[in-house]
């Protein structure tokens, strides 16, 4: 993944609820994920779809960076939910458990053999306790000529489930997965997204896990809510302190007398060139957000 793409939130968007879809278009926020699978009823698949479809040909969605989450491979809705948006233009396609490697060949197969363009990206949900226990081999078919893999979100509410466990302020029963979905993610550079915060009145837990998933390392943060938008890009965004220190690394290296030094001192610490390059990454993503 290009580390000045801009995905910090990602807003999911029942497909059943047309006006919402649209409503949506107006957010903030950095993606929206136009969502077939959880948040519609197994009666209501086929109209969901049809709304989706209707709502990718609006000209303020066009604008926007749009991922749809699809039904889950093998489920009676999944390969029409591919074929109906195949030409609709969306950024990327958001397959749910994604189990095993040779989930991630279904659903690249599955896109190609209904028309979806090169340039759509596939997405891939990281939300068993499966998934992750093959997170390593999933992840390096990303590094493979051709693959559209561009990007992971994890599925914590799923994982909750399915470990038998519960949700904590601290997420420290979480903590072991998410550090090994972040280590394979990075290992085979991908873009990888936190889970949601489920109460969307608990702003002061939700601010905190959103700086947590930044110190971790998460690009970014899957959303139930658009007021929890604000917030995430601002614990996803580098501060103001970040970017002034950024620019006085990289102001530092660029001065003759520290030309081709690989260790300077700025305000009485040591930095590396490694910290130029983290400078330059902050800056970046940076400029990417103010444009």
């Amino acid at each position: 993944m290009n580390p000045t793409t801009v995905r910090r939130s990602a807003l999911y968007t029942p497909g059943a609820n047309p006006t919402v879809l649209l409503k949506a278009a107006r957010s903030n926020a950095d993606v929206l994920i136009f969502d077939l699978e959880d948040a519609v009823a197994p009666d209501a698949k086929a109209e969901a779809r049809h709304h989706v479809v209707c709502a990718l040909s609006e000209a303020a969605i066009q604008a926007r960076s749009v991922v749809v989450r699809v039904n889950g491979l093998g489920t009676p809705w999944c390969e029409e939910d591919v074929r109906a948006i195949a030409r609709a233009g969306m950024t990327g396609v958001l397959f749910p458990k994604i189990n095993t490697e040779q989930d991630v060949k279904t659903a690249e197969l599955m896109l190609s053999m209904h028309g979806v363009p090169r340039s759509t990206e596939l997405w891939c949900m990281i939300e068993t306790p499966r998934s992750i226990l093959n997170v390593q081999a999933i992840g390096q078919l990303a590094l493979q000529k051709g693959s559209r893999m561009s990007t992971w979100v994890l599925g914590t509410n799923d994982l909750v489930k399915d470990l038998r466990a519960r949700h904590t302020p601290g997420r420290e029963n979480l903590m072991p997965i998410l550090t090994t979905a972040l280590l394979a993610a990075r290992a085979s550079g991908l873009c990888i997204l936190d889970g949601v915060h489920n109460d969307v009145k608990d702003t002061t837990g939700f601010e905190s896990t959103c700086l947590q998933g930044r110190h971790m390392g998460f690009d970014g943060r899957t959303l139930i809510h658009p007021g929890q938008i604000d917030a995430c890009h601002d614990a996803y965004s580098p501060t103001e302190s970040e970017i002034a220190d950024a620019r006085e690394v990289i102001d530092a290296f660029s001065l003759p007398e520290n030309l081709g030094k690989g260790v300077i001192k700025v305000k009485g610490r040591m930095v590396e060139l490694l910290h130029a390059d983290i400078a330059r990454q902050t800056l970046a993503l940076a400029d990417a957000i103010a444009a």
